[in-house]
């Protein structure tokens, strides 16, 4: 497929965006119709119920069914602290509760719970579970996101929740690579910053590797073994020790771009080109249109130069598609719609069982 895609569809599929509003309104229809992005993610300030989730991505899924490659509809939901579910749902309890019950089947059902919500709803990926190992109390960006803080907890509970998404046609995004657990500050709005990349730390994403992971998102920290300056998001080193000393194959991504850290030290042009040349296969950001606009341009000029290498582009270009094709993906699946009723009671049960397991610790 790669041979029938212009330049300009290959660098469109390896970007995704967040949208603004509740709607798909100009601004998106111009991504997607004239820049074919290859994906959108979705936050829960773009729908106020679940019909209006369902009906959002219904709609982007049509907008872009005369594009010749689907998009990706990607969510951000974890349970806890980081719920993107509208309120019709009630919301599981965060990773580390769910880890304290020492139960696997309490997290695989809260994989399946998770699973059959996302997938019938329509969506296709889930930038879940969180492979960071809670190295420090104080994280501000972790904390009790994380599923342990030794990583053969983190990989023993993650990766059944990472199998349970991928049963349900969810491609789960394992995050933060090389391990955030030890930063104590929020990249978010700073660059968190350590020494090197620590055996302990890469280890549940190795272990993830080894199990069929399907995707990997890189974190705003500075690896100053690697780059003393340049966060692992956007540095070539990094991103080639996951492709090479790890052996991965699959899809490897940037955090949004958005992020403060990011957006004071690069501003958004460079900061997308920094991503391209690192080796990245998707860019996530949410910019403003007219910032998105440019750095699209300023990637395709950049390539058009050869500054930016089309072979380079088509690597990615090509795992994009193979990934959409494992997945069966497809603009012209609608959503079921989940029986609300039947899956707040069986979050009701997980919960209980978990608060009942705390009071007798």
């Amino acid at each position: 497929m790669i041979n029938d895609l212009s330049l300009k569809e290959k660098i469109g599929q390896m970007m995704m965006v967040g949208i603004n509003g509740t709607e798909v309104d100009d601004r998106v229809r111009n991504l997607i119709l004239n820049y074919k992005i290859g994906g959108v993610i979705l936050y829960k300030k773009n729908y106020k119920t679940y019909d209006d989730m369902v009906k959002i991505i219904a709609d982007l899924k049509e907008l872009n069914s005369c594009n010749k490659i689907p998009l990706f509809i990607a969510i951000d939901q974890e349970g806890g602290r980081v719920n993107r579910m509208p309120p019709e749902f009630h919301n599981l309890l965060s990773a580390y509760r769910l880890v304290n019950t020492k139960n696997t089947n309490v997290i695989k059902e809260a994989g399946e719970i998770t699973g059959r919500i996302l997938y019938e709803s329509g969506y296709n990926m889930n930038f879940a579970p969180v492979m960071d190992v809670l190295n420090n109390e104080t994280s501000e960006a972790i904390g009790n996101r994380c599923y342990g803080n030794n990583p053969e907890d983190v990989s023993e509970y993650a990766i059944p929740l990472m199998r349970q998404l991928q049963s349900h046609k969810i491609i789960p995004v394992v995050k933060h690579f090389p391990g955030q657990g030890a930063a104590k500050i929020d990249s978010h709005y700073f660059v968190p910053r350590i020494k090197n990349i620590k055996q302990r730390d890469v280890k549940p994403f190795v272990d993830a590797i080894e199990n069929g992971a399907d995707a990997i998102m890189v974190g705003h920290i500075v690896v100053k073994s690697k780059n003393k300056i340049c966060p692992a998001s956007l540095s070539k080193k990094v991103i080639r020790d996951i492709r090479l000393k790890y052996n991965f194959k699959g899809l490897i991504m940037t955090d949004d771009l958005k992020m403060k850290a990011i957006r004071y030290l690069y501003g958004t042009k460079r900061a997308v080109k920094k991503a391209f040349l690192a080796g990245n296969d998707i860019v996530l950001f949410r910019f403003n249109k007219k910032d998105e606009v440019k750095a699209f341009k300023y990637i395709f000029k950049l390539a058009n130069k050869g500054k930016i290498k089309e072979r380079r582009i088509n690597r990615s270009v090509a795992r994009i598609i193979e990934m959409k094709q494992k997945y069966g993906i497809d603009d012209s699946f609608k959503s079921n719609k989940c029986n609300i009723d039947e899956i707040n009671s069986r979050i009701d049960v997980v919960n209980a069982f978990v608060e009942k397991c705390e009071k007798n610790i």
